[in-house]
Formats: C-alpha cells, sequence, structure tokens
C-alpha cells in the first residue's frame, strides 16, 4: 500500500489523501477543506474501486463554472498516483 498527498488548485478543498493497493484499488480517501458532506460521501463511494476507473468518472466534473471540481482535482491525484 501506498500513501499520496496532492494539492488541489483552484477549489475550496486544500489536501487529498488517499492510499492505493497493490492492484490500483483506492484506500483511506480523505479530503481536508471543501463541502464534509459531499467530499466524505465521495470517499466512502469510491473505498476499494481501481482509481483508474474513478480517475475516468470524475475527470472534467465542474463547480460552479470554476472549470474544476473536487472531484475533478481527485481525478488529477489519481492520474499522477498512476503514472508513478
Amino acid at each position: 500500500m501506498k500513501s499520496y498527498r496532492f494539492t488541489p488548485k483552484g477549489v475550496c478543498s486544500r489536501l487529498i489523501t488517499f492510499d492505493l493497493d497493490e492492484e490500483g484499488k483506492i484506500h483511506s480517501l480523505k479530503f481536508q477543506g471543501g463541502c464534509p458532506g459531499n467530499l466524505a460521501a465521495i470517499g466512502r463511494l469510491l473505498e476499494g474501486r481501481y482509481a483508474r476507473e474513478a480517475a475516468d468518472i470524475l475527470r472534467g466534473n465542474d463547480c460552479a463554472g470554476k472549470g474544476t471540481s473536487c472531484a475533478d482535482q481527485l481525478s488529477k491525484a489519481l492520474d499522477e498516483a498512476l503514472a508513478e
């Protein structure tokens, strides 16, 4: 299991942390800042899911015309982690 930290840009959350197991599945996803209920729900929904699938689903999600969102920033974090 490997742990990751990602600093999102252009959104309310300040930090995204998560673990990826050997199969590329997400564990212990947490957001600091942002909308607590929605972001906790994302963490619960993605627990044990494949990071590639999650990134593909979340990529491009927009929040209030910002051009990104916490979910979109998570897709960027997952893409970076998978590229390592």
